[in-house]
């Protein structure tokens, strides 16, 4: 017969509310206590019953995450961020893809929902607010990460695209670079944001791009990654203006970017300077390091899970808030025109 609460508690000769607050972590038990109980706990194999505390608590000691690729390393990154910051607070995360598809990003936020996780958090696809508005009626706090949504008075943590997009370009010029383009994403924040960035440093320069140095990618029913940057620098390397220099919005891109670059006998950075944003991990070993702008995704992540418990353990309402993360421009040898 499976030990229960009651039965360790009686076995340690502690009452059932202690037994209860080393579960959940809480602060006023010593250590000394809490080591004993945790002991006991493995010695009789004891396991607490989940769905009975949440029926008496109101909560599932859960957050839910939903991400637009859960192969791209930057959420792949910031996932096990949350995760490890969460679990030693007894917390579980559960995690849903979208495939960057908003419909079964609606479907993943109910199924979600269905399974009463405390707090949500979301990188969305969407477009309309009406998932996010259900969200709102069943009082379930959630936290957009990466990509803001326009009309959404809610809490926000991500890194400050407008920023990446001026530091990255604003290094190209530095290198020599006036031919800059730029292979864009959706119109979703993050590329709208690194776009803006990209025009605001020509124009701080007195430079303007051309109609046909801005390429976007990642369309509905396009490629996106490595083979849209490949398709989108070969459009670009193609015409009459051919770039010096090429911002793209995410490294996959940058690096099918490269590979195109290459195959038509250009060298980088000489004949074309590339810089991307992510600072994914091997960027570094690359058969031409890449630069890249890192968002700080382990920053992103941990802010992430903090407001996360935050929101699971308050007994009130918090005010929404928005955190931005400062970008890092990592430069290696794709860029570097000008060595010092």
């Amino acid at each position: 017969m499976p030990i229960r609460l009651k039965d360790l508690a009686e076995d340690l000769n502690l009452s059932a509310v202690t037994i209860s607050k080393v579960l959940r972590n809480a602060p006023d038990i010593g250590q000394e206590t809490r080591n004993r109980v945790l002991r006991r706990m493995k010695e009789l194999n004891y396991h607490p019953n989940l769905a009975a505390r949440s029926l008496i608590t109101g909560r599932t000691s859960t957050v839910g995450l939903v991400v637009p690729d859960l192969l791209h390393p930057f959420f792949a990154r910031i996932a096990r961020e949350i995760s490890a910051t969460i679990r030693p607070h007894g917390y579980s995360l559960f995690i849903s893809s979208s495939d960057e598809d908003p419909e079964l990003e609606c479907q993943e936020i109910r199924q979600l929902l269905a399974r009463r996780v405390d707090v949500l958090i979301i990188a969305s696809a969407q477009r309309s607010l009406e998932s996010f508005r259900e969200i709102e009626a069943l009082k379930i706090p959630y936290i957009l990460i990466d990509r803001r949504l326009d009309g959404l008075v809610t809490n926000f943590i991500g890194v400050d695209d407008k920023a990446v997009g001026t530091i990255a370009t604003h290094h190209l010029i530095e290198q020599g670079c006036r031919r800059i383009a730029h292979i864009r994403g959706p119109d979703v924040s993050t590329a709208l944001g690194r776009l803006e960035g990209y025009r605001r440093a020509l124009s701080m320069h007195n430079m303007e791009p051309s109609p046909d140095q801005v390429v976007t990618i990642g369309l509905p029913g396009a490629p996106r990654g490595r083979q849209a940057g490949y398709d989108a620098a070969k459009e670009l390397i193609s015409s009459r203006n051919r770039p010096d220099g090429i911002f793209c919005f995410n490294d996959p891109a940058a690096i099918g970017a490269m590979r195109a670059i290459l195959e038509a006998g250009l060298r980088i950075p000489e004949d074309v300077a590339i810089v991307g944003c992510g600072n994914l991990e091997n960027s570094d070993i690359l058969r031409i390091p890449l630069t890249s702008v890192d968002q700080r995704k382990e920053i992103i992540g941990k802010k992430t899970a903090t407001l996360a418990l935050d929101l699971a353990q308050s007994k009130g309402e918090i005010r929404a808030k928005t955190q931005l993360v400062k970008p890092q421009l990592v430069i290696r040898e794709s860029s570097l025109r000008i060595r010092t």
